[in-house]
């Protein structure tokens, strides 16, 4: 990455310096050890009583440490692979081989696996993500020197305490995320350590350290290589922590892995109704954002997208006349480049098109959106609004903000009456409609949608009766008239 290309992206970078901040309020406090479940407790004590170590390691000391849920609880030992199988097995437990030449296999207890793996040092990582060769070790500093940063190289038992070499407590106290070792090597070998980084530091609220955030942007070309499944998975679950604005704040070091956020960068929005300009406005729009769902986040991120490419200037204002498609064309091309699935791709897209649509704080407009969008997704469409809204000029938000308070309460108050809103609420069905001598094929979709037009704009009742006595008025006229035609 050239400097003039850095000294760009540093523009957009919100740094906060590690020497500003209250240590006494960013401290995680420390705990002397960590409550085992019993499942784990089992299988050390089968590993201890023939002969080997165990320890717990990586995310599950991490999270136990910080006070947060435990979902995988690795195991690490000095007991080779072929060895763990051979002993569990004799002992009537299930093993499944899962990761063999790595060193890892995986015990089940009580119908859940838990990973044990060898000790071991890594070769190579010719494929940006495993290594070519592993040599396994019998020395435990050995192996959590192979780890990827200094709060995940921490081992622990009940007998031996904490195994820290490398200082990780510390970090975790002070809330800083570092490598261990050198951090270029670190991200050499993966990549995608680089969004590791931001996203453990969205979910946790630590700060990386510096020397780890030069290196991330001296290697961060390496992003490119790094498959679209996993690129997506570190952007999702940076996008769904309390911090979703970082991956804004940190696009420096991720932009190889999303090229097309630099559409945002240095997009001014010279008029009455904004004081950002696009990347900043996108920025405090997902700060905004206290709705902890994908799809609600992905549009907010890339609703303004497309602002860059729709911009015309008139007497000095600037406008982006239909920039809500252009958007919606590039969040289409950007979701299937990183593999999303159809649903959350369409619903991002459908909510980034429909992003600067007028809200009419109405019911027969709410039921009109309620029909085409659905609750779920009309929901999400009031939240990326107010989103929006919220980083406009607030000198004009009030009132925009109003009505999708107005537009929220309106669309529970016609779910909570259970109001008509789509063909399927209506009291006829096709059915009905042909007993009345239409034949079946396309006029009755016609007269269902005519149906339910007239309910929704509370010009009939959703009532059987009324609708087809309109209904059948209706065709009566229709006949009549075709007769006076003919007659003619």
């Amino acid at each position: 990455m050239s400097v003039n290309k850095i000294d760009k992206i540093c523009l957009y970078r919100v740094q906060i310096p590690i020497c500003t901040l209250n240590l006494k309020e960013r401290r995680v406090k420390m705990i002397e050890g960590i409550v085992l479940p019993e499942s784990v407790k089992s299988i050390f004590y089968v590993l201890n009583r023939n002969g080997y170590e165990a320890y717990l390691v990586g995310g599950a000391v991490r999270n136990s440490i910080i006070g947060l849920p435990v979902h995988d609880w690795d195991i690490c030992t000095n007991a080779l692979p072929e060895d763990v199988c051979k002993l569990f097995r004799s002992k009537g437990f299930r093993v499944v081989e899962t990761g063999l030449q790595h060193g890892t296999v995986t015990v089940m207890v009580n119908y859940r696996g838990y990973e044990i793996t060898t000790y071991r040092i890594d070769g190579k990582y010719t494929d940006s993500r495993h290594p070519d060769s592993v040599k396994f070790i019998g020395n435990i500093h050995e192996d959590l020197a192979r780890r990827d940063f200094t709060m995940n190289a921490i081992a622990y038992n009940d007998d031996d305490g904490f195994i820290d070499p490398f200082n990780g407590l510390k970090d975790i106290e002070n809330k800083v995320i570092r490598c261990v070792g050198t951090p270029v090597d670190r991200f050499t070998e993966d990549p995608l350590r680089i969004m590791r980084a931001v996203r453990f530091s969205a979910q946790l609220g630590f700060h990386i350290e510096n020397y780890t955030n030069i290196a991330m942007v001296q290697t961060n070309d390496g992003l490119s290589k790094i498959s679209a499944e996993r690129i997506q998975s570190e952007l999702c679950k940076i996008l769904i922590s309390d911090h979703p604005e970082y991956v804004l704040d940190y696009y420096i070091d991720i932009s190889p892995a999303i090229p097309e956020l630099s559409k945002m960068m240095g997009c001014s929005q010279n008029n009455m109704y904004h004081i950002y300009d696009v990347w900043n406005h996108t920025r405090f729009a997902l700060i905004a954002c206290r709705i902890h769902e994908l799809e609600t986040r992905l549009a907010i991120l890339l609703h303004d997208i497309g602002k860059s490419e729709s911009k015309t200037v008139d007497r000095g204002i600037e406008h982006f006349y239909g920039h809500a498609v252009k958007s919606a064309e590039i969040t289409e091309s950007l979701l299937r480049r990183l593999k999303f699935s159809n649903e959350i791709r369409e619903s991002v897209v459908e909510l980034v098109a429909s992003h600067d649509m007028t809200i009419v704080p109405k019911p027969n407009k709410i039921k009109k959106y309620l029909n085409k969008l659905g609750e779920a997704q009309l929901r999400r469409l009031l939240d990326v609004r107010f989103c929006d809204i919220m980083a406009h000029n607030p000198y004009y938000a009030k009132d925009r903000l109003w009505e999708i308070f107005r537009a929220e309460e309106i669309l529970n108050e016609v779910l909570a009456e259970a109001k008509c809103f789509s063909i399927k609420d209506l009291a006829i069905n096709g059915k009905d409609i042909m007993e009345l001598g239409v034949p079946e094929g396309p006029d009755v979709g016609k007269w269902l949608k005519y149906a339910l037009e007239e309910v929704i704009n509370d010009r009939l009742d959703n009532d059987k009766e009324d609708i087809l006595n309109d209904i059948d008025a209706k065709l009566y006229a229709e006949r009549e008239e075709d007769n006076d035609e003919e007659m003619s």
